[in-house]
C-alpha cells in the first residue's frame, strides 16, 4: 500500500469519526477541514496510482461529505440557468 492510499483511508475513518459526534453547526466547519485536506491528497493518490483510483477515492469522498457536493451541484445548474 502506497503512503497516499493510507493516508487516503485515514482520511476516510477520520471523517466517518467526526461524523460521529454531534455539531451545532451541522459539521459545516468539519466538512470545510476535510475539504481542504481532500483535494491535495485527491491529487496525490491520482498522481501516483492513477485516474481510476482516483476517481474511486473521489466517489468515496463524496459519499462521506454528500451535502457540500449537492450544494455545489445545485449552485452550478443556478448558474447555468
Amino acid at each position: 500500500m502506497t503512503v497516499p492510499l493510507a493516508l487516503c483511508m485515514v482520511w476516510l475513518i477520520a471523517a466517518n469519526v467526526i461524523a460521529m459526534f454531534p455539531s451545532r453547526d451541522y459539521h459545516w466547519r468539519a466538512a470545510y477541514g476535510l475539504i481542504a485536506v481532500g483535494v491535495p491528497l485527491l491529487g496525490w493518490i491520482t498522481w501516483v496510482a492513477g485516474p481510476f483510483v482516483g476517481m474511486a477515492i473521489l466517489a468515496a469522498g463524496a459519499s462521506i461529505l454528500r451535502w457540500p457536493v449537492v450544494y455545489f451541484w445545485r449552485w452550478l445548474r443556478r448558474q447555468a440557468g
